[in-house]
């Protein structure tokens, strides 16, 4: 399954924006941008940095799958959005989202989510032809 022709390689470069946007903010959070003087270790706690890191990789590396339009990237960033909203949904402390956040990654799960649907049923009519 390849996101190569027109609207799905499209949709595809714009997840890939989206990936590495969520990523090189994450990215930002590890880095101890805008907690002020506090360490990021002290701040979300060892299991929520390491899992943090995680996912950031997880999306830096699903921004190159969709960004060279294979269907790898876009498994690997719905894989990261899955994980992260569901330890918020379930409550965990590893893990804090504001509204807009949370409503962004929403949004971009939905969107990968489209894709790989869309995809599947472009490659199903594919073989039918």
């Amino acid at each position: 399954m390849d996101f190569r022709n027109q609207p799905l390689g499209l949709l595809a470069r714009l997840l890939a924006l989206f990936a590495l946007f969520i990523g090189l903010v994450d990215a930002g959070r590890l880095l101890g941008l805008g907690a002020g003087a506090v360490s990021p270790i002290a701040l979300m706690g060892t299991m929520g940095f390491v899992l943090l890191a995680g996912l950031t990789l997880m999306r830096l590396f699903a921004a190159v799958g969709l960004w060279i339009q294979s269907s790898w990237g876009a498994m690997l960033l719905m894989a990261s959005l899955v994980v992260e909203l569901g330890f918020y949904l379930a409550g965990s402390a590893w893990v804090s989202l504001s509204l807009w956040s949370f409503i962004f990654k929403l949004a971009a799960m939905l969107a990968t989510f489209g894709l790989l649907a869309i995809a599947q049923l472009s490659a199903q009519r594919r073989l039918a032809d």
